[in-house]
């Protein structure tokens, strides 16, 4: 008897959709590059707003984020990456914007952080807007509550990062100062709990010397897009390249994906976002 070959799904030849407050996410996209290289991604990086996580209230957040996915729902993609933990803390729910599409916000790392950790006394850095959302702190709770979590907020690093601050005496001293409290606690494993802090993961793992653990859950969060879209969804072939859109200073996002990306992978312009 013939096998029968069940018909491929139209969707599974559109791109997959990724948004940011900036250009922290292309750290994600290095990941979802990684682990799908046959898939193409259209990134939209918020630029001219950020950083979302200092400065903005929730409800402009929203909006921005609003913004961001009807552009891409406009274009055609098959699912939303929310590749920014400050948008991730509203909730895969709160962001789909009438789209029946799935929507894949940051993994909190729990699992990660506490199979890592061999004292359990964890650190996380995240923006103030991610920490007043307690959730990664919660989750490493529920899951152990013997657990130690020391949590620091780090408002100065995303624009030192964005604003290519690389090696300077300004980031180093700004790296000292966030880790202290890590180092007096005797934290052994943290989070980099916003997509821009890979960017700087080096100087963070120097800081903190070579007995610490600096957990990017960027990794976990590509997995979770390939378990949510399964084998009807995911591309086996072909070469996956990535469009990336921002709304302010593409010549300077271009030189900071130099540092973590492929270029000759990715495509880049400048976009104005759909307005509600």
């Amino acid at each position: 008897m013939k096998k029968e070959v069940k018909p491929e799904l139209p969707e599974k030849k559109l791109p997959i959709g990724v948004i940011d407050s900036g250009v922290g996410g292309l750290s994600v996209l290095k990941w979802l590059q990684e682990k799908m290289p046959h898939e193409d991604f259209i990134y939209i990086g918020d630029t001219a707003r950020c950083p979302y996580g200092n400065a903005h209230s929730e409800d402009e957040i929203l909006e921005f984020s609003a913004q961001m996915i009807d552009t891409l729902g406009q274009k055609g993609v098959k699912a939303f990456v929310v590749a920014c933990n400050t948008i991730s803390m509203l909730g895969g729910e709160n962001l789909r914007f009438g789209y029946e599409l799935p929507v894949i916000t940051m993994s909190l790392g729990t699992q990660i952080l506490l199979n890592t950790s061999p004292t359990k006394k964890i650190g996380i850095m995240a923006t103030p807007f991610t920490i007043s959302k307690d959730l990664h702190r919660s989750a490493i709770l529920a899951a152990d509550a013997s657990a130690d979590v020391s949590v620091v907020g780090c408002p100065d690093f995303v624009p030192l990062i964005e604003g290519e601050k690389f090696g300077s005496l300004k980031l180093r001293m700004t790296i000292t100062k966030y880790c202290k409290e890590f180092r007096e606690k005797g934290v052994d494993t943290i989070i980099l709990s916003c997509t821009h802090y890979p960017f700087i993961r080096e100087e963070i793992e120097k800081e903190m010397g070579p007995g610490v653990h600096i957990v990017d859950p960027a990794e976990q969060t590509a997995l979770d897009v390939m378990e949510t879209l399964g084998k009807d969804l995911l591309k086996t072939e072909g070469a996956g390249k990535a469009k990336i859109c921002c709304t302010a200073d593409i010549s300077r996002v271009r030189r900071l994906a130099e540092r973590i990306l492929d270029l000759k992978k990715c495509e880049f312009s400048e976009i104005k976002l759909v307005e509600l």
